[in-house]
């Protein structure tokens, strides 16, 4: 191998170890903000006034749902969550979306497995949501029977790990 090909594999090697690094240097919300497919959620966190929550030290497990998964969601209700009067609403939403611990997208598999199929998950919201396997694909069930498919994995943050999912979870009492 010519030392040019080496330093050329070198070179993408540290580039590619330089943005991991840096994708871990930055909390849960400062990966969310560069998104552009989280800018919902950006912005329901910012009226939740959770941004300081999620940037403390957790660590977290945020199940991350997409622009898209807020689209689904019933006409008007968006923009409804987001209005200062439904804020405790809109946190409470939010937070059911967030478990306390780092669980990488191994863990969550090794935890279904252990649990026969099914992992229950307790969010920081205080509710549950169940993970299950489908097709290949981690499935969350929440209090409502309200399914979300997991996207995306390991979105790794300072203060926890992120898992973009397709759809929102809603709890029992909301």
């Amino acid at each position: 191998m010519t030392s040019i090909k080496k330093f050329g594999l070198s070179l993408t090697a540290g580039l590619l170890s330089l943005c991991a690094m840096a994708q871990t240097e930055q909390d849960i919300v400062a990966v969310a903000v560069g998104s552009p497919d989280h800018t919902t959620l950006v912005a329901a966190v910012k009226a939740a006034d959770l941004v300081t929550t999620l940037k403390s030290t957790g660590p977290f497990t945020v199940f991350a749902p997409a622009n898209a998964a807020f689209e689904k969601l019933p006409a008007g209700t968006v923009a409804n969550l987001l209005k200062p009067e439904n804020k405790a609403v809109l946190a409470g939403i939010l937070t059911y979306h967030v478990v306390a611990g780092n669980l990488s997208a191994k863990a969550v598999l090794a935890a279904i497995k252990t649990g026969k199929g099914k992992a229950v998950l307790t969010t920081v919201a205080g509710g549950k949501l169940t993970a299950t396997i489908e097709e290949g694909k981690v499935v969350l069930t929440d209090e409502k029977g309200g399914r979300a498919i997991v996207t995306a994995t390991d979105l790794k943050a300072s203060n926890g790990v992120i898992h973009v999912i397709d759809g929102v979870l809603l709890p029992a009492s909301k």
